[in-house]
Formats: structure tokens, sequence, C-alpha cells
């Protein structure tokens, strides 16, 4: 999962982040994304395979299409405020083989 502010994007499940300057910052567990989630939970998107979304997902999140290829991805963030958080995820392998999150993490910082 990615916790993303669209100026800083805050790594999560071993995700690293950047941010819109492609910063890397610290990475984050699970556990605390749920402790920072609260009663207002930002968006968030799967950045998967359409058959692991179908699967299985986070209750409310919205598939993004493959990270691999953002352009639903880019759509959908581009109707929110600049300021806003969103938590990108993908769940498909460990994270130093995911071939979606790097990806739309890099196109959102491009964005």
């Amino acid at each position: 999962m990615l916790l993303i502010s669209r100026r800083n994007l805050l790594a999560l499940l071993g995700i690293t982040a950047v941010s819109r300057a492609a910063v890397v910052t610290p990475l984050m567990q699970p556990a605390e994304l749920a402790a920072r989630l609260g009663h207002h939970p930002p968006p968030i998107f799967h950045v998967g395979f359409e058959a692991l979304y179908h699967g299985a997902h986070i209750p409310g999140s919205i598939f993004a299409g493959p990270g691999s290829k953002p352009a639903i991805l880019l759509a959908a963030v581009s109707k929110l405020p600049k300021k806003s958080e969103i938590v990108l995820y993908c769940g498909c392998c460990p994270w130093e083989h995911c071939p979606n999150i790097q990806p739309a993490a890099k196109a959102l910082a491009d964005h």
C-alpha cells in the first residue's frame, strides 16, 4: 500500500514512497496505516492486476488498473485536490519484485 499526498508520497507495506520531486521516504507497515486512517480514510487505489482485485481487495478500494499502465489511476487522481492523500497498493508479490507499485508511484510523481 502507498499512502500518498499528491505532494508527498509515503510508503506502506514495504513500498518506497516518492514525493513529486521523487524523494524516497521511510517504509510503513499495514498496522501503521490502519492506525492513521481514522474515520475519514483517504481514497484507496488497487494498482495491481484485475484478477487479484476481483479475488480479494481492501474494502472500499478502487481498481485503478495495473500500475505499469497508469492511465486509469492518473484519471482518478486528477479529480482529487492536490493536497489529498491516497493509498496505493498491489499485493501481487514482494515489494522488490512488484511490477506495479513503482511505476504507479513514478507516474503520480511525474503527474
